[in-house]
């Protein structure tokens, strides 16, 4: 008497269906702008790449608070230094005349 059992073909996997709200690269080029805060604003886009739909606003809004934290700082940084008020050699008069 055989006890062997036959084998059984291996099932072939199954695709799995389409789902619209599956993470799905959007293989959006992204250009270096030279500026390193707003480059690394700009590459952490791709981190919805690998998330579902719903996870998308948390990359986003992060994406947005960095790069108006990057506007807010070229508020702040100081300019050029404004020239100095070189004194005159003539003295300063107000309009009736005397000197201030």
């Amino acid at each position: 008497m055989d006890d062997a059992v036959p084998e059984t073909p291996p099932v072939a996997e199954e695709e799995p269906a389409y789902d619209p709200a599956a993470p799905a690269p959007l293989n959006v080029p992204r250009m270096p702008t030279g500026d390193a805060g707003v480059d690394a604003a700009l590459d952490r886009l791709g981190d919805a790449d690998h998330l579902a739909t719903d996870g998308h606003l948390e990359v986003y809004e992060d994406v947005h608070r960095g790069l108006r934290d990057a506007l807010t700082a070229l508020d702040v940084r100081p300019g050029p230094p404004v020239p100095a008020r070189h004194p005159t050699t003539t003295p300063q008069r107000d309009p009736s005349g005397r000197p201030l």
